[in-house]
């Protein structure tokens, strides 16, 4: 991506705009634990998690960090860091149980005295409404890859919103669809664990036409004031070389990574390059129906980016070192692709500068990406999540002292920064995550808050990076 001209004024490094969110972000299964409590039932991750194989060492959410019991003593803790903004997800199952029907006032409920306890502390709530926990009654009707499912969504967001719009500021429909397809659906690393690349191509149009529909309702239910916002982990995708072949692996990528999403949310339909990749595997004209592309795109106020790391690429080369790299794609291991129509990408490290997630650590693809964004679609953006796990170790002291994190945030928010100064309009920062805690198919083997948690007390302990993490929303920006 090349970088657009400044609109604004240029701003001193590391300086940000005043009303910027410092924020954090968590999400409910990964949280909240109290899985059989107060009418809430499965959702897919209940069901995927307790499958023998399907997460580290068997974990599940069953607990989790007890978020659910200990809300209000985590919100006093956001508000001793400072915090002014914190990006929640409600738990689709915990206020619809089967994805049908009226709600469980109890579940709401919660979600109700979570997002008072917040304005009380004078913290923004950002409440996500799919965090990928579909009620497992929906699943087992067909899920993501039935049309179905887009109108249920739909109606749980007007649920939502009728008991919470009036103090919930900013909504945000889906949180990364990608995974939900592809990792779900495709590759099957992720709930429901499904292996079918139709499968995971339908279920990303009805995720897409799920969110405009949720968009639509949205809009009649809230009040005027409120923000609507999707959260999508665009891929950074650059070419190992400057060969046609290793760009047109990017372009392939780019498209099922990215412009799947963008194509039909912000620029009309689904890009035809897709089309052609993907033609032998879904039938797009039954699949699209008329209308459909004009649902999705209905306007909203926010677009969030996800992002931890560039996604560097090229065509197969045909040697042993390069079939072993061919899934460096940071998606978990499986024998099915999370990338239909280019199964034969063969992906690369950007570097060995790495997280315990094995992830590389390069800050550039954050300030590219928020610059492409605001050349392409010209909304106002936010960082809805970043982070990064590392072997976090309690010192003797009982501290935890993590400077790698600090490293790794430090260089993120510089390159935020730097997208703000070449005129991108970056509301938000959402540090992923508040906690360490149920990190989906890696169980609790990775850590990525700045708050220790010991599982089997449910102590807090905020981090090093924590403490250096208020000081900057303290001042306001990087010293």
């Amino acid at each position: 991506m090349r970088p657009s001209p400044p609109t604004t004024p240029r701003r001193p490094p590391g300086a940000f705009p005043p009303g910027f969110a410092w924020g954090a972000a968590t999400a409910a299964y990964q949280i909240e634990g109290a899985a059989a409590e107060d009418g809430r039932t499965p959702s897919i991750w209940d069901t995927f998690s307790h499958t023998p194989g399907k997460v580290l060492n068997g974990d599940h959410g069953d607990v989790a960090v007890d978020h659910y019991h200990r809300f209000r003593e985590d919100v006093r803790m956001m508000a001793d860091l400072g915090l002014t903004s914190y990006r929640f997800s409600i738990s689709w199952p915990r206020i619809q149980p089967t994805g049908r029907g009226p709600a469980v006032e109890r579940g709401l409920d919660f979600y109700r005295a979570l997002v008072d306890t917040l304005l009380e502390h004078d913290i923004s709530p950002v409440a996500t409404l799919y965090h990928w926990d579909l009620p497992q009654d929906l699943e087992e009707a067909g899920g993501w890859p039935v049309r179905e499912t887009a109108y249920r969504f739909a109606d749980y967001a007007a649920l939502a919103a009728r008991a919470l719009g009036d103090r919930v500021p900013v909504w945000t429909t889906l949180n990364e669809p990608w995974c939900s397809a592809f990792l779900g659906y495709g590759s099957g690393v992720h709930a429901p664990g499904r292996t079918s690349a139709a499968d995971s191509l339908k279920a990303a149009h009805h995720l897409n036409l799920g969110h405009g529909l949720a968009v639509g309702t949205l809009r009649e239910v809230l009040p005027a004031s409120a923000k609507i916002a999707v959260s999508l982990n665009l891929h950074l995708v650059r070419p190992l070389t400057d060969t046609d072949q290793d760009r047109e692996a990017a372009r392939r990528i780019e498209a099922v990574g990215n412009r799947i999403w963008t194509g039909p949310m912000f620029k009309g339909g689904y890009p035809a390059d897709l089309k052609a990749d993907t033609a032998g595997i879904v039938d797009w004209d039954e699949l699209v129906r008329p209308g459909d592309e004009a649902e999705i795109g209905r306007p909203i106020d926010l677009l969030g980016l996800n992002y931890y790391n560039p996604t560097v690429v090229s065509a197969p080369r045909g040697d042993t070192e390069t079939a072993e790299a061919a899934r460096n794609d940071g998606h978990g291991d499986s024998e099915f692709s999370c990338w239909p129509g280019s199964e034969d990408v063969v992906f690369h490290l950007a570097n060995d500068d790495v997280t315990a997630m094995g992830w590389p650590i390069d800050a550039t693809g954050l300030s590219d990406s928020l610059i492409g964004m605001h050349r392409d679609f010209g909304l106002p953006l936010m960082v809805t999540e970043n982070g990064a796990a590392f072997e976090d170790v309690v010192g003797p002291d009982g501290q935890v002292d993590d400077p790698e994190r600090i490293r790794y945030v430090k260089l993120h928010l510089e390159a935020v920064a730097e997208a703000i100064a070449a005129g991108a309009d970056v509301r938000g920062y959402y540090l992923w995550s508040l906690m360490d805690n149920f990190e989906w198919a890696y169980g609790y083997g990775k850590r990525f808050g700045i708050v220790h948690v010991d599982y089997e007390t449910q102590q807090r302990t905020p981090k090093a990076s924590a403490r250096w993490y208020a000081e900057v929303i303290r001042r306001g920006g990087l010293a």
